[in-house]
């Protein structure tokens, strides 16, 4: 029954508990810059979660192969072959959302979610736990997108799908498209998440480097105390 619950849990959990946009707030600038409508969003959200389940499988696999010191160089070559693959997918049958993504189905490969979840959970833990991991965390940022891009596109172009609605096609809010727009949206769907969840996602974060989610791939933070202790020295 534990292990039921656990995997269970693995697979929730991205979804609202720990949404890699919406309480993690990683992956934020695909998350602003592909939400400008529901299509959009939700093929974003579908790459990504492609590239996530695969990679960390396969990183899952190679785990204890892969030597410690070249652990991310090797993650990114991972995590580039399957971009690959799925930009060419795109490309081969759906060429119009290849066309309006453009530049961020490649940027998938330096998406912090991605690599964040091969170090933090991947490489530390078995095949099923790790594609059930990338299940939920890629549903958690596909609904994200899909929500945000839908919102953005009935008001700001009065359509949905590319279907024009009464009235709002008419009287479309520009400005909800725009960049001003998608952050507005985001902010209110971040707040609509902390009031669900009681504000219990942000309070276990820290703002800095010790609660972000890519603190243990970071120099930052080490870099940041090398300097404190030369200046303490001077």
């Amino acid at each position: 029954m534990e292990s039921k619950v656990s995997k269970l849990s693995i697979l929730t959990k991205g979804i609202i508990k720990e949404n890699p946009v919406l309480v993690l707030l990683l992956g934020t600038c695909p998350t602003l810059a592909t939400s400008t409508s529901t299509l959009n969003g939700l093929g974003m959200g579908v790459s990504a979660m492609a590239v996530l389940i695969c990679s960390n499988i396969v990183i899952s696999l190679l785990a204890k192969i892969i030597p410690d010191k070249v652990r991310i160089p090797c993650y990114i070559v991972v995590i580039a072959g399957f971009v690959t693959v799925v930009q060419f997918v795109l490309q081969a049958f759906v060429p119009a959302l290849y066309s309006s993504l453009g530049l961020f189905i490649p940027l998938i490969v330096v998406n912090c979610i991605i690599l964040g979840r091969a170090e933090m959970f991947a490489s530390k833990n078995g095949i099923v736990d790790s594609a059930l991991d990338g299940i939920g965390m890629g549903l958690g940022f596909t609904l994200a997108l899909g929500c945000m891009g839908a919102v953005r596109e009935i008001l700001g172009a009065g359509t949905i799908f590319g279907v024009a609605l009464p009235w709002l096609s008419a009287h479309p809010m520009m400005i909800v498209a725009l960049a001003p727009g998608g952050f507005f949206i985001y902010a209110c769907a971040i707040a609509v998440i902390n009031f669900a969840t009681n504000g219990k996602g942000v309070r276990k974060k820290e703002f800095g480097c010790a609660g972000c989610a890519m603190a243990s791939i970071c120099s930052q933070e080490k870099c940041l105390e090398e300097l404190e202790k030369k200046g303490a020295e001077a």
